[in-house]
């Protein structure tokens, strides 16, 4: 298939604000990244649960839940990380396009994945870091990831076999070793209060 056989429908469909007026809301993408472990998806759950309550209509893409499906075939090579992000910030930016707030949970360990993020899905994207230490998140070991990789039985895990570094310019910073689960909760629904989106 060529490019000259596609023929995008966009123009002829109902648009953004059609469906924002519909749902009263502003479509937006909250995309949390951080290491495994650091609490994303936690707050994206609390989050999700204080939105309905708001009778705001969000939606959650988690990195695992994704990679059991839609990205059940890629790997965690640099390339694969790539593709992963790049198909779930297309779905986000529909998603977003279509009045929803769209909550990520995903690692998003490089600088560049981030970066290609927010440019696939512009102006919604608001960049949430979730900080927390290697040694923390290797306490915590919710998933029981951390004790695999010791083992060696996981290749490439972020933090050790491959790489993450810390957001450049991130638009919140939620660092987990200081604050309580309650207190990064108020923190993530404030900054959402701040945006230029409406008011819970």
């Amino acid at each position: 298939m060529t490019e000259d056989n596609i023929h995008p429908e966009f123009s002829r469909q109902l648009g953004k604000k059609d469906k924002e007026t519909l749902l009263r809301q502003q479509g937006l993408v909250l995309w949390l990244c951080g290491l495994s472990g650091s609490g994303k998806s936690t707050l994206a759950n609390a989050l999700e649960r204080h939105l309905h309550k708001k009778q705001k209509y969000s939606i959650i893409l988690d990195g695992d839940n994704l990679r059991s499906g839609l990205n059940a075939d890629l790997s965690f090579s640099d390339n694969d990380r790539n593709e992963n992000i790049r198909r779930t910030a297309e779905v986000a930016k529909i998603l977003s396009n279509n009045g929803a707030i769209v909550i990520l949970s995903l690692i998003t360990p490089q600088e560049k994945f981030r970066s290609q993020a927010r440019n696939i899905i512009g102006n919604s994207y608001h960049e949430v870091y979730i900080k927390a230490q290697f040694d923390t998140c290797q306490k915590r070991d919710v998933k029981g990831l951390y004790a695999k990789q010791a083992k060696g039985e996981i290749k490439n895990f972020t933090g050790a076999g491959s790489n993450f570094t810390e957001p450049e310019n991130p638009d919140l910073i939620i660092d987990t070793d200081l604050l309580t689960e309650a207190e990064s909760l108020t923190k993530l629904t404030e900054f959402y209060n701040n945006l230029d989106h409406g008011k819970l």
